[in-house]
């Protein structure tokens, strides 16, 4: 297993996710133990010292279960992470209630890694408002008295977002967990959330390096444009790569739902491999031509100025985009909770104003009502 250095700790470079634990039928809340205990075995075994659970993984049931397998083993022998379900604007006013929730889930007296979880356009102004909420300032009480040894956040937001973030709570944030992976570098602007998270010296954690199972299969093309370059190399394995190519990326999460992935993966990060020139413009090549049926907008906003309802159309389009790429999810859903109902695709009333204008003759207004239609589903 390979190591990275963080504060004088070795963290093993990869490190299981307790997002898709194996299950017993087709209830996500019905994890099976016996399952998860087997795999905890095997990557503890083989060097894996970094779990990671969430308060709303598997309905709630993702912490007891890894707090259940993990006080099979010496608490110095490995790192857990939680974090702050502040994805649910309910959950807000209930930061002491929860935490105290969480240790008796996970059966412990401190977490080694805490994060404000999922940081975005939806909750930002919550998280920011220490006088309301306070969650900042009782994480900080949390650290000082050693519940919390590491604090940091997740993010799924825009850089903006981000940044918002930063600037109040930079200096205090040690660890930043973001969706990085080599179709999300460029179409999410995860190649400038790693330039915003090094201004600040921030570490970087990943999340989603195989984009929910997406980037674990290619088209035979593709795949064979790979395997020219490096023979051997599976197709998830080249996903892994790509991070290791990245200087920032400390701990690298994968949702493993058995044991038969956590041993490829393993298998992965006992060598270094990052890519080399050649093969990094290749792969940024393949991530191209997967989101190559995406809009072609370049934010260029000549169709803003020719909106009658004054739509944020690039960002809505951006939003489009993904909710298309996933086939679905949370993210696009998510990001526009923060706009107003009169924003909202929705809004959008045909009259073709903005398609006149647009140097990509991208047909705008069919796209809010497909995208209006795919978020009724």
């Amino acid at each position: 297993m390979l190591y990275r250095d963080f504060q004088g700790m070795k963290l093993s470079a990869l490190g299981l996710g307790a997002m898709r634990l194996p299950l017993n039928g087709t209830d996500d809340a019905d994890i099976n133990e016996a399952a998860v205990g087997e795999m905890v075995a095997y990557a503890m075994a083989h060097g894996i010292n970094y779990y990671d659970t969430a308060w709303g993984y598997h309905g709630g049931n993702s912490e007891i279960v890894m707090g259940n397998v993990l006080r099979k083993y010496d608490r110095d022998s490995f790192y857990l992470a939680t974090k702050f379900p502040g994805y649910d604007l309910a959950n807000m006013p209930k930061v002491r209630e929860i935490f105290e929730r969480q240790l008796e889930k996970c059966k412990v007296d401190y977490f080694d890694f805490y994060l404000f979880h999922n940081v975005c356009e939806m909750n930002i102004d919550a998280y920011l408002d220490d006088e309301k909420y306070g969650i900042y300032i009782y994480l900080m009480e949390q650290k000082k008295n050693k519940r919390i040894r590491h604090l940091g956040f997740s993010a799924h937001g825009s850089v903006a977002v981000m940044k918002r973030f930063l600037d109040a709570y930079g200096k205090d944030m040690e660890f930043c967990q973001i969706q990085l992976n080599y179709v999300d570098y460029e179409f999410q602007n995860a190649k400038e959330k790693l330039e915003l998270l090094k201004s600040y010296g921030i570490p970087v954690w990943v999340m989603e390096p195989l984009r929910g199972g997406k980037l674990a299969a290619l088209s035979k093309e593709a795949e064979q444009t790979l395997k020219k370059l490096r023979g051997s190399e599976s197709v998830p394995a080249w996903a892994f790569r790509f991070l290791q190519s990245i200087p920032a990326v400390t701990v690298t999460l994968s949702g493993m739902s058995n044991l038969a992935q956590l041993m490829e993966n393993v298998a992965t990060f006992e060598e270094d491999a990052p890519l080399s020139a050649q093969e990094m413009d290749a792969l940024l090549s393949v991530a191209r031509g997967m989101i190559g049926k995406t809009l072609p907008c370049t934010a260029c906003h000549y169709c803003t100025s020719h909106c009658p309802q004054g739509l944020d159309i690039p960002h809505l389009i951006s939003l489009y985009n993904e909710h298309c790429f996933t086939a679905g999810g949370f993210i696009a859903p998510m990001a526009l909770m923060a706009v107003p109902q009169e924003k909202q695709p929705s809004a959008c009333v045909g009259c073709r104003s903005c398609e006149a204008v647009c140097p990509q003759q991208i047909k705008i207004s069919e796209a809010m009502a497909d995208f209006q239609k795919k978020l009724a589903m």
